[in-house]
């Protein structure tokens, strides 16, 4: 089942189930859903793709986790050894847009980069979950593309600054549901930029894969439903390049992973005040 938040042509934003390009409307939210653990489709009237807004999926997730230098390959360009245990920073939940939404370049930062990747989303929360029973707590999985400043990034031990600005976590196009995908660890990933690939891998390449990020997580924290977690991304971001390759007003990103689709988001330079 691939779900979606969306605004219809008049209403609130909403859930539903998308089916081709028609959405039917689940008469819920996505936390709800993924809270129950399925969606129910509600008789009535149901939209055409076209005529409506998508939103992220999750729009304002309970938590949104992320992993740092979790590709072997983003591992050896950064320069940095293969981390022993997992790298966790996170993105606060209200910079989180959707598919199509800007990409706000800050007028502070000159170093905007990209990140491709691939995120599961919690079912039934817990703590203490062990890796054996931890696929039991994923509903299912979307497309984060983790844009980074990195020169706020760089400019402390602690990633968050540079991870957190306005606009820096576009999500989407849907949330597919776990029983679409068998094998979370076997799907390409790629993003590009005016026509160039720039990042291209597949998620077998995971350092720790989704039933080790969970127990890693949960012993820490409790997982909530709805909680996003972003996995971590493959070699050929911009800072890899030489000269750099930053992010630039005008450009359009467009990610891709297999089974899931494709998210696109403009970038745009913030005003200046």
């Amino acid at each position: 089942m691939r779900l979606v938040t969306f605004h219809p042509p008049d209403g609130h934003p909403q859930a539903g189930i998308l089916s081709g390009n028609t959405i039917q409307p689940a008469g819920t939210d996505m936390l709800s859903i993924c809270a129950a653990g399925s969606a129910t489709p509600v008789a009535g009237q149901s939209f055409d793709l076209p005529s409506v807004k998508l939103l992220a999926p999750v729009p304002r997730p309970p938590k949104l986790i992320c992993v740092g230098l979790n590709y072997r390959d983003h591992a050896a360009e950064a320069r940095m050894e293969v981390p022993k245990v997992p790298t966790i920073f996170n993105k606060f939940p209200n910079v989180v847009i959707g598919p199509g939404d800007p990409i706000v370049l800050p007028r502070v930062s000159r170093k905007p980069d990209y990140e491709v990747e691939f995120a599961f989303v919690i079912g039934r929360g817990g703590r203490y979950i062990s890796a054996s029973q931890a696929m039991d707590h994923v509903f299912g999985y979307t497309i984060v593309n983790d844009v980074s400043a990195r020169d706020f990034q760089n400019a402390t031990s602690q990633w968050l600054m540079g991870k957190t600005f306005d606009t820096f976590a576009p999500m989407g196009p849907c949330l597919v549901t776990k029983d679409e995908i068998p094998d979370p660890h076997s799907l390409d990933i790629s993003l590009e930029i005016g026509g160039v690939t720039l990042q291209k891998s597949n998620t077998s390449e995971l350092i720790f894969k989704v039933p080790e990020l969970i127990e890693y997580i949960s012993q820490v924290v409790t997982l909530e439903p709805g909680d996003v977690v972003a996995t971590g991304t493959p070699a050929g971001v911009g800072f890899s390049h030489r000269p750099p390759r930053w992010l630039k007003p005008g450009e359009e990103i467009i990610v891709r992973i297999q089974g899931i689709g494709v998210l696109r988001n403009p970038v745009v330079a913030e005003a200046e005040a």
